[in-house]
């Protein structure tokens, strides 16, 4: 037994390993990219681009709830071995999302088209160019709806080698066309948007060629109707429906109030701000990307203990990693963003530094998630977590006609981000026997004492200090050595001491073997 959780452990490291190499590269490489992109279309067309595809992001309530149902089906017949199964899950999963992307299909030409036509703010004169754009982004949206199924059998296979070496081809593909977009031969902005759904067709075809060649659930496609294995299906998704919903509406519909109340000069702060977002959880992403398929499997095994060690370690060190990678950017925002961008939309500074606090407020949730998704019994628990992160979408939309700044979109997130908090844990007491009480005092005050311990230094440092690239790269070691020492001294127990040591003694043998 002990064994096998050593191995486990092993696994996990590699395969973050992996995942943070993918990670390191294509974060650079898309924040270069996306300095190169608003320079060439300008700040008005990036958000235009942002708030259109926003638009094709809102059918994401449709598919999300399948989305995750399909992930977790896959991931647990894998963890109970039933091969016969898994061909029959993974095939059900492929004709179900044709089947949403047609749906998708007609709802975005009908209705996303006259919500386009009637309640954006676009100018007149970018209204075609912003029609092209939403053709293309619904297209792109299909073809990577219809290959879910094939990217959830890699994570739950762990082949996370297959994700960093195909996603080093995809950033660089969206490298080069952004450096295509100052010889485009008509329109950049829909030049821009063809090119992205060219690269999201080559991608998704070298994803299916991956597992079709790897993977004997996915070695030959058949249309598959079981009606018992259907139904256990959308009976998950029905009721996951309302968490997948209201993330959606939260993220894609605050986008599409920040136009209506502001325009597409916000679009653009806070598409450069999800930027910053997505790169620094890129990190916690991976490592949760690891780390999820052990946990399904260990409940799907009846390895219980198991299961609640991984949930402390991923809510704890997902969320130092962030808190790691965070605080040189919420100290710095302003002189990063001047390196970063040849032109900084106004609210810029604001939004990057709220939108890292509530992603460090979410990176704790990750791990209870996945372990409620993995019992399969979500109803209760989505009508009470679900419920209370839609309410994000009608505060936003009354505060904003009360007149209050855009930031406060965010702000209301970050709020009702630890009210569902404190539901989750609520439920997952009846529902996995999760210790509430230990979870208190060996995540949240834990990470609480961290957070202030780790801030004090770089708070000092920073305060009444004039803005130099020297002072921004003492600011920036004070941030990492302050929080590093936080973390190993006060965050970290013996268990989680012993996960980063074989994560670094990976890294070694790997650097030795070269």
């Amino acid at each position: 037994m002990q064994d096998n959780l050593s191995a486990n452990n092993k696994r996990i490291a590699k395969n973050t390993l992996l995942l943070y190499f993918r990670m390191l590269l294509t974060m650079l490489v898309t924040l270069y990219t996306s300095r190169v992109v608003l320079r060439e279309l300008g700040v008005d067309d990036y958000g235009i681009y942002n708030v259109v595809g926003g638009v094709v992001a809102m059918f994401n309530v449709i598919s999300g709830a399948l989305s995750s149902a399909i992930s977790r089906f896959i991931t647990f017949e894998l963890g109970k071995g039933n091969l016969d199964k898994l061909k029959k899950v993974f095939s059900s999963a492929i004709t179900i999302q044709i089947f949403i992307a047609l749906v998708i299909f007609i709802l975005a030409e009908s209705v996303g088209l006259w919500f386009i036509n009637n309640k954006l703010v676009i100018p007149v004169e970018r209204l075609d160019a912003a029609h092209w754009v939403f053709q293309f982004s619904i297209m792109t949206f299909a073809v990577n709806l219809i290959s879910l199924p094939y990217n959830a059998t890699i994570i739950a296979h762990e082949r996370m080698s297959a994700f960093a070496y195909i996603s080093i081809v995809e950033v660089i593909s969206k490298l080069g066309i952004a450096f295509c977009l100052g010889f485009a031969p008509f329109d950049r902005l829909i030049f821009y948007a063809l090119l992205l759904m060219i690269v999201a067709v080559m991608i998704r075809m070298i994803y299916a060629y991956y597992c079709r060649k790897h993977f004997d659930e996915c070695a030959g496609y058949r249309f598959i109707l079981d009606r018992s294995l259907l139904k256990e299906m959308f009976g998950f998704a029905g009721w996951n429906f309302i968490g997948t919903s209201s993330a959606v509406l939260r993220d894609q519909g605050g986008n599409i109030l920040l136009n209506m109340f502001y325009g597409p000069e916000v679009n653009a702060a806070r598409g450069l701000a999800m930027q910053v977002s997505h790169a620094v959880q890129g990190f916690v992403t991976n490592f949760m990307t690891a780390l999820n398929p052990q946990i399904t499997k260990s409940y799907a095994s009846g390895q219980y203990d198991y299961m609640m060690t991984l949930i402390f370690q991923g809510a704890r060190l997902s969320y130092y990693i962030l808190l790691l990678l965070s605080l040189p950017i919420i100290f710095n925002t302003s002189y990063l963003l001047s390196i970063w961008l040849e032109t900084v939309p106004a609210h810029t500074v604001i939004f990057v530094q709220l939108v890292l606090v509530f992603a460090m407020s979410e990176s704790l949730a990750t791990p209870l998630v996945t372990a409620m998704l993995a019992t399969g019994k979500i109803r209760n628990y989505q009508l009470l977590v679900g419920g209370l992160q839609l309410m994000n979408l009608p505060v936003s939309y009354f505060l904003l006609r009360a007149g209050y700044p855009p930031q406060i979109i965010f702000i209301v997130a970050i709020c009702i981000s630890v009210a569902c908090e404190m539901a989750r844990l609520y439920m997952l007491r009846k529902m996995i026997k999760l210790p509430v009480k230990d979870f208190f005092i060996k995540v949240y005050f834990n990470v609480m004492a961290v957070t202030l311990v780790a801030s004090v230094l770089p708070y000092l440092f920073v305060t009444n200090r004039e803005t130099s690239f020297v002072n921004f790269i003492a600011s920036c070691m004070v941030c990492v050595i302050s929080t590093m020492t936080s973390i190993y001294l006060i965050g970290c127990n013996k268990d989680d001491r012993k996960l980063v040591h074989s994560f670094l003694s990976n890294i070694v043998q790997k650097l030795k073997r070269r």
